[in-house]
């Protein structure tokens, strides 16, 4: 009886996490379709907000889910739009599909390599660590500037049209939608990645690394390995970014790039998709509209928002409305 009555609470969840994927799906396609609508005359800015999203979910991966403390996450980022940005200026091979599987394996080395170094410390150091990774990178890129242009930048960027149909032009359509069917694959792909076993030995990891290795398993080895699928994930957004834009620049490999990450995933909340989507969202739709309206002031309204989701809503934005929500529920049952 007891067996039954799991199976049926089993059934019952899945079923919930399934219309809840679903869900998540429509008003990902819907927020969208309005900004298509909205904003038809800064798509540019749409797709932007798309790139970033990948970073943040990539992000998430590590410090929401895994407990990793870093700074230096644009490193995985800069390295995806550098490897698709080489393959088409210094190479000629300009498909978008093949430009952005250079930016995928690229991400994911530079995430095997990040998190070797990364994870060797705790703490603070871990912190020091992470920043160090993120400049050597940036210099590393400002030296090499046969390759990647230097302080310059790399153009020279000319993605051919996708499947041969749909050119990247200059209203930036082609980018958009090519953008949002990425975000919409990786949320479905991220979504199963952090129900699996994989994803759950991730959380337990996070709250008990003791524990696991008393089980068997290897802390570090599991962190590693969600350090290359979240650099997969940061090199499919910089190579969404170098595909759009044509140019890729030393600020995708900047200290600011990986804390204005780490400030958005706050902001939505730690621990989940949702939360890195919404946090990056908000935070870039104020950035622009108080930007436009008080270019002297401006920062002063950020932090000013900052502080009071930190003091208000410390699970974040998303976060702290999904609890609310999940506790009014408890209370009518």
């Amino acid at each position: 009886m007891a067996l039954v009555m799991n199976s049926e609470s089993e059934r019952l969840q899945h079923q919930r996490s399934f219309s809840g994927d679903l869900v998540g799906i429509a008003v990902i396609a819907a927020i969208g379709t309005i900004g298509y609508f909205a904003f038809p005359d800064n798509l540019a800015l749409l797709t932007r907000m798309i790139t970033i999203a990948l970073l943040v979910l990539s992000l998430d991966l590590v410090t929401g889910y895994c407990g990793v403390a870093t700074l230096g996450h644009a490193a995985l980022f800069g390295s995806g739009a550098y490897a698709a940005g080489i393959l088409s200026a210094h190479y000629g091979i300009n498909d978008p599909l093949l430009m952005m599987l250079a930016g995928i394996a690229a991400g994911a080395i530079a995430g095997l390599l990040s998190g070797a170094i990364i994870l060797r410390a705790h703490g603070l150091p871990q912190l020091v660590l992470s920043i160090a990774l993120i400049h050597l990178f940036h210099e590393f890129a400002n030296k090499a500037s046969s390759w990647t242009g230097g302080s310059d930048g790399l153009s020279g960027i000319a993605p051919d049209p996708i499947f041969g149909l749909f050119e990247f032009d200059l209203y930036g359509q082609t980018a958009f939608f090519f953008g949002m069917a990425l975000l919409l694959i990786v949320f479905v792909l991220l979504r199963f990645l952090v129900r699996s076993p994989f994803g759950m030995l991730c959380r337990g990891v996070r709250q008990d690394p003791l524990r696991i290795r008393a089980m068997g398993g290897s802390p570090k080895a599991v962190l590693i390995g969600m350090y290359v699928i979240s650099g997969a994930v940061a090199g499919v957004g910089g190579a969404l970014n170098a595909i759009s834009t044509q140019v890729v620049g030393l600020d995708s490999l900047s200290f600011t790039q990986s804390a204005e990450a780490l400030v958005m995933l706050v902001l939505g909340g730690t621990g989940s998709l949702f939360g890195a989507l919404s946090g990056t969202a908000i935070f870039m739709l104020f950035e622009d509209y108080v930007s436009a309206a008080n270019p002297f002031h401006w920062l002063t309204m950020v932090g000013a928002l900052l502080i009071a989701v930190v003091l208000f809503a410390p699970k974040g934005l998303y976060g702290t409305t999904a609890a609310l929500i999940v506790r009014r529920r408890e209370q009518r049952s």
